[in-house]
């Protein structure tokens, strides 16, 4: 009896990866080339976006300590 599947060839192993070549800078040497490439933001841009992530935090903060007094003030008035 013979199968009608053809037989799978072995593979040969795959080539290390080509995108990050092996440099002799080391990895201090690719984290500055790398840090090269960020756009930073303007003074402008962290100071507005700072304000924006300072006030939602200060209104997460706030809206959780309502709820939770909320749910504090009415545990209060079940359990007395």
């Amino acid at each position: 009896m013979t199968s009608s599947t053809p037989q799978e060839t072995p593979k040969s192993p795959s080539p290390p990866d080509q995108e990050l070549p092996l440099t002799k800078k080391g990895f201090l040497g690719s984290t500055i080339d790398e840090l090269k490439l960020v756009v930073w933001p303007s003074r402008q841009q962290l100071f507005s976006e700072s304000i924006a992530v300072i006030l939602m935090v200060t209104l997460s903060a706030a809206s959780i300590a309502a709820v939770s007094r909320f749910y504090g003030w009415g545990a209060s008035q079940i359990f007395r």
